[in-house]
């Protein structure tokens, strides 16, 4: 066996050991304090929040990039959570990696996520559904929100910027499956869709990011 074949296989099991630590251990106990629900009762099957073993990228399969938008502020707070009491909308757990294009995960990348409120409205005055986080050991990033709302002209989406630490920035955008302004919506990209899952009392969306690094 080749030394590259060798550290493939080395980062594979890695991953699979890491993408199994349970999901109720992932999220914040900010669930709790905005609904009064323990994390257990998020998902039905916490375990399942990512898969047990991600497929490597295609070397080539680097995220796609996207406009930024005109509503992106600087400076969000850091947090996992978004969610605030009396806040509504159908509640969503994002998670997922960031990889490189040989399957390293990249630890301690930022991840910075905006969207809109369940009736398409951004806070463009403070800080209502935005913030940052960093991911983790394992490369893993984890988001509690709501379902973005819709708005004339574009489909249901995240903003997202990732960045490895003295990298370029990526600034993207995730979407959901099925929609019906898919196919109507000039920016949309099937490239960027979330892997959605039902859960008892919302929804579990999962996306790996592939950064253009070794």
């Amino acid at each position: 066996m080749t030394r590259d074949r060798r550290d493939m296989s080395t980062r594979r099991q890695f991953l699979e050991a890491t993408l199994t630590v349970p999901a109720a251990y992932l999220l914040a106990p900010s669930v709790r304090s905005a609904f009064g629900l323990a994390a257990a009762d998020v998902l039905a099957a916490p375990q399942q929040v990512l898969p047990a073993t991600p497929a490597c990228p295609d070397p080539d399969d680097v995220t796609l990039a996207q406009t930024e938008g005109p509503f992106f502020t600087p400076r969000s707070p850091q947090r996992t959570s978004l969610l605030e009491p009396g806040m509504t909308g159908t509640r969503i757990v994002i998670a997922g990696f960031v990889l490189t294009r040989t399957c390293r995960p990249v630890l301690r990348a930022l991840v910075d996520f905006w969207h809109t409120d369940d009736r398409g409205q951004y806070d463009n005055t403070g800080f209502r559904l935005r913030g940052h986080q960093f991911t983790d050991e394992a490369g893993r990033y984890y988001l509690e929100t709501i379902v973005p709302g819709l708005y004339t002209g574009r489909t249901r989406h995240y903003h997202v910027k990732v960045q490895a630490a003295n990298q370029p920035i990526l600034t993207t955008q995730l979407y959901f499956p099925g929609e019906p302004r898919n196919d109507a919506d000039g920016i949309f990209n099937r490239r960027l869709l979330l892997a959605m899952r039902e859960a008892p009392t919302g929804k579990v969306g999962t996306y790996n990011f592939v950064l253009d690094l070794r």
